[in-house]
């Protein structure tokens, strides 16, 4: 895994505008909701959301796709890091933080920029450090 190597962002994020954001956030918050209940639910039970994958995409493999859950609860893809705690989804300022001053040293990112405004936390469920 890349984290092994100190590489710290977050694996997947959701994006949208700030202003959808702003006219929208309980859509917004439904949709993150439903997003980390669908990939609980896949942990507990791929069948349903792999008979989807499969309906799309008749190329992947029922073996494949045995292959892809496991991975993701073998490697803690879901559950490691802040997930352990604080559960699927779980984003922190800290680590936010981390990353940015990770770009800045590596020469990604600019010094100046204010790292709090790429990001919201305002639509996670549950307590956000």
């Amino acid at each position: 895994l890349l984290a092994d190597y100190g590489y710290s962002p977050y694996a997947t994020t959701l994006e949208t505008t700030r202003p959808f954001a702003e006219q929208h956030p309980e859509q917004v918050r439904k949709f993150v909701a439903a997003s980390i209940q669908g990939w609980q639910s896949y942990l507990e039970d791929p069948r349903p959301g792999n008979r989807l994958i499969r309906q799309d995409n008749p190329n992947m493999s029922e073996a494949l796709l045995a292959y892809a859950h496991q991975a993701l609860k073998d490697y803690g893809l879901l559950t490691s890091g802040d997930a352990a705690t604080l559960g699927i989804g779980a984003m922190t300022h800290q680590r936010w933080q981390t990353y940015f001053q990770e770009m800045v040293a590596l020469g990604i990112g600019a010094a100046g920029l204010e790292v709090r405004q790429a990001y919201t936390l305002d639509f996670l469920p549950g307590p956000t450090a």
